[in-house]
């Protein structure tokens, strides 16, 4: 047989990303599928030999520099190019010089804007931001526009990884290992300070793990509309294979839209068959890479951590093909993903910084509360000034508990967060429950644009009924609306149900099965349509009646009378009347019109009035004279047609 390569380890031989080599390949004309495809040691020897000829025809290139600490200065918002120099620390002529060479025309009294920072900042090597004056040497961090994320800043961030899995598949000890073996051996005891995410390094690159395992915690912090997680790593324990809580993982997943890499668990286990779970798993959608589909699947022992260092390796991978990237010079924004109330420290929140760099002392802002920065400290219970995007810190500070699964912002004091809040506290009143999805107001959300499918989660007692009500179901879907299963299962309806239909917008629909009470509960305070039947019709026609709500409507036009206009009056106060003969049928007042010139058709609209005379009519019948105006429209002639109709709906069934 062949010796083959997989493409990420052809890549790091050849010491450059996955994703470079995999744009090589494909100019060469040679298939590979993903990262982890494989090619024949021939192949990548080829290719190692090319990649160097075009190293050594390449123009050489001096070692790059060592990297120096770039200054930042942060002026007031509105201050003048003379300002801007006394703040560089350079002669008021110099930087006025530097603007005009650069083709921006002011003098050293006018006002600077973002585009006399870019230049200035570039011309003195200086990283100009908008604030309040103060330098980074321990003052506050400059404050800017929620705008102010630049592409020609972003940098590489940390990807931030969910586990997720069925019970007692080892979610929680694959964590514990992975958080071992990528710290210091000095730490004793493990983690010194909990504060809801772990930042773990592999080759040299950060990964953050959050620490709450399970899909219940991931969901809920996407129905308050909380983005964080950027791979999901799904733990399949290899003796037990696929459980009831591996599938409602993998349904959550694919509801945030978020990649998966696979740890089949437990390999240490004697008798264990892992490719069992790879065929499980591929029966659920999720085809290893090696069977030709793209999902990554490691084997690992969480107990023993083989394979562990793999798993990270992997990863890695799947990030850089999603190419995460943040600005750390913009405004500080990022999640709330845990909060709670300390008794020595008060209301403290977990975050995760998605842009921008926090700093003590910086002011924060969330949809409920605010904080001055009091302290950070990051994953290992240190005290830190700033946190950097895609790093977890505790922040202590708030004047109440924040919300989980909220964002934050930074705001330029205290005074703006307080003023924020109120003002939204008068125009929002108590808090409003979240409006999420009904079957009788499908059709209002369709028309608003918000609704494009019917999203269900579907749980019944047995899998025969859940079959026949998914198959029944499906068969009714029409190509103007679409029919999603988000998620199927056997038994009660769970919080993880109520919590995967809020995140997903989706309704819960249960087959002689229960309502558990914190289920129940939760979707109250969510807003989540559940609803549960004895017999299987009445599910079917209610389903039915949504979708047929959805559909368009048959419309029929009707032409009730036509009539000429053989005069035209003009009005004394301005205006124009048209005398008419009606033709056909009736004129009638409350009919639609439609002007005609021939096979042209001018107007078509509503008669402003109709008379007989002097006085106003309903309908004027055929061989009778009238005078009628239009809404909106004078420009009629005599000759012209003016034909009558009313338009019918017919709400059409699915049949």
């Amino acid at each position: 047989m062949v010796n083959k390569i997989r493409v990420y380890e052809l890549a790091k031989l050849l010491k450059m990303s996955a994703k470079d080599l995999m744009e090589v390949l494909e100019k060469l004309g040679i298939e590979a599928k993903t990262h982890m495809s494989s090619i024949d040691v021939e192949t990548a020897k080829l290719v190692e030999d090319m990649l160097k000829k075009e190293d050594a025809s390449a123009p050489s290139k001096a070692a790059p520099a060592p990297q120096r600490a770039v200054r930042r200065v942060s002026v007031a918002k509105g201050a003048t190019v003379a300002e801007l120099a006394k703040a560089l620390g350079v002669p008021v002529g110099d930087a006025v010089s530097k603007l005009v060479k650069a083709s921006k025309m002011l003098s050293a009294s006018d006002r600077a804007d973002d585009e006399a920072l870019l230049i200035l900042g570039e011309a003195y090597g200086v990283e100009l931001e908008w604030g309040d004056g103060a330098s980074d040497q321990g003052g506050p961090a400059p404050s800017a526009s929620p705008e102010d994320v630049r592409p020609e800043r972003m940098v590489p961030r940390p990807p931030v990884v969910t586990v997720m899995g069925h019970v007692d598949h080892g979610k929680t000890t694959l964590l514990d290992t992975i958080r071992r073996t990528n710290r210091a051996a000095k730490e004793a005891g493990g983690i010194t300070q909990h504060i809801g995410a772990s930042l773990v390094e592999h080759g040299g690159r950060r990964i953050v793990f959050l620490d709450t395992p399970g899909h219940e915690a991931f969901t809920t912090l996407r129905a308050r509309g909380a983005k964080v997680t950027d791979v999901a790593v799904l733990v399949v324990a290899a003796d037990d294979g696929v459980m009831p809580q591996t599938e409602e993982a993998i349904s959550h997943a694919r509801a945030a839209g978020v990649p998966i890499v696979v740890a089949i668990n437990k390999i240490d286990k004697p008798g264990v068959d892992v490719e069992r779970v790879k065929r499980q798993l591929s029966e659920r959608g999720l085809i290893p890479e090696e069977w030709g589909g793209d999902t990554v699947m490691v084997p690992v022992s969480a107990k023993t951590g083989k394979g562990v260092e793999e798993l990270l390796e992997m990863i890695l991978l799947v990030a850089d093909m999603l190419e995460l990237k943040a600005d750390p010079h913009a405004l500080p924004r990022g999640y709330i993903i845990e909060s709670r109330l300390d008794k020595g420290r008060g209301p403290v929140g977990s975050v995760i910084v998605q842009h921008g760099t926090l700093r003590v002392g910086d002011v924060v802002l969330t949809s409920n509360t605010y904080a001055k920065v009091r302290s950070m400290l990051d994953d290992r219970g240190n005290y830190v000034k700033e946190a950097p995007p895609g790093t977890p810190v505790e922040v202590s500070g708030f004047e109440e508990v924040p919300v989980a699964g909220d964002t934050f912002v930074k705001v330029s004091s205290e005074r703006e967060a307080k003023a924020i809040l109120e003002s939204k506290k008068e125009q929002t009143g108590e808090a409003v429950k979240p409006s999420r999805v009904r079957l009788e107001d499908l059709y209002r959300r369709l028309q608003e644009g918000e609704a494009k499918q019917l999203r269900l989660i579907l749980k019944a007692d047995t899998q025969g009924s859940l079959e026949a009500i998914e198959s029944s179901i499906r068969k009714m879907a029409r190509d103007e609306v679409g029919v999603e299963v988000v998620h199927k299962g056997i038994g009660n309806v769970s919080e993880s149900d109520v919590m995967l239909a809020a995140a997903s917008d989706a309704i819960v629909l249960g087959f002689n099965v229960q309502v558990e009470k914190a289920a129940s509960r939760l979707a109250e305070d969510e807003g989540v349509d559940v609803r549960t039947y004895r017999i299987i019709y009445e599910m079917l026609d209610d389903v039915k009646a949504a979708l047929e709500g959805l559909l368009e409507p048959e419309r029929k036009e009707e032409v009730v009378g036509k009539a000429e206009i053989r005069a035209i009056f003009k009005l004394p106060k301005g205006g124009k009347v048209a005398g008419c003969y009606v033709l056909e049928g009736f004129a009638r007042r409350n009919a639609s019109v439609r002007v005609r010139r021939g096979k042209e058709i001018l107007y078509e609209g509503r008669l402003a009035s109709l008379k007989r005379f002097k006085d106003d009519v309903r309908e004027v019948a055929s061989g009778f004279e009238c005078g009628m105006a239009f809404e909106g429209f004078q420009d009629f002639q005599e000759g012209d047609l003016v034909e009558f109709f009313v338009v019918s709906e017919t709400r059409r069934t699915l049949g």
